[in-house]
């Protein structure tokens, strides 16, 4: 099972009156991370898939330690838990090498912004997202 591997910036703007990446912004990460991950696929080959739009459902987030502002990056670990006819989740970990921050999951709907409707996930897709699946359940 392949892991995504997104590098993410700190800002300072990131921050709250305590010193800390807000709770709010963990959800920006993890958006940067998503979109880093689902789009591997689209662009550079010419496929269509999840080019179309996708939507959240569902965001569970488990804040594990406080993230302070530095220069050095964060690591966001994603992979795939989960693939349902028209939906996936996606599990992350906002990390260091030796710490965790984070642990989240996001489920995500394949959506036709055409129709302005849900849609089933193709088999392109499918294959795609079987690389980085992993069903089991991320422990706290």
């Amino acid at each position: 099972m392949a892991r995504h591997i997104y590098s993410c910036p700190l800002r300072w703007s990131d921050m709250d009156a305590f010193g800390h990446v807000n709770n709010v912004v963990f959800l920006r990460y993890l958006e940067e991370a998503r979109i880093d991950f689902m789009f591997r696929l689209a662009p550079g080959d010419g496929s269509p898939s999840f080019s179309g739009g996708s939507v959240v459902a569902r965001h569970e987030i488990d804040y594990v330690r406080p993230l302070v502002h530095r220069h050095a990056p964060v690591t966001i670990e994603s992979w795939v838990t989960k693939i349902t006819a028209a939906s996936l989740t996606i599990a992350y970990e906002v990390k260091d090498p030796e710490q965790v921050y984070v642990r989240a999951s996001t489920v995500v709907v394949p959506y036709n912004l055409a129709e302005e409707r849900p849609r089933r996930i193709t088999a392109e897709e499918k294959l795609f997202l079987q690389e980085y699946l992993d069903q089991e359940p991320v422990v706290v």
